[in-house]
């Protein structure tokens, strides 16, 4: 079972999403949600790095909760959610 313990986020410019982690025992995976994704859950969201900081700050538990239906344990190392997710 993942869990996000850690709210450590960062903005990845070069993928245009917020970067985020969780823990599956001693297991890590990085999750991305771009910003499609971020503007369909908080819509009218400016597409600022500190903005969009925030809308996923706002949505944490909706985006927690969907990283967890899309992680499959051992398979990647990282995951996107995408607009489609939400």
């Amino acid at each position: 079972m993942i869990d996000f313990p850690n709210h450590n986020r960062s903005y990845d410019r070069t993928r245009r999403a917020v970067r985020f982690w969780g823990h599956d025992s001693a297991i890590e995976a990085s999750f991305f949600i771009d910003e499609g994704a971020l503007k369909r859950i908080q819509p009218g969201a400016p597409a600022t790095e500190s903005e969009l900081l925030n809308a996923f700050d706002c949505n944490r538990d909706l985006i927690c909760a969907t990283a967890a239906r899309k992680y499959v344990r051992g398979s990647r190392g990282s995951y996107d959610l995408l607009a489609g997710d939400f």
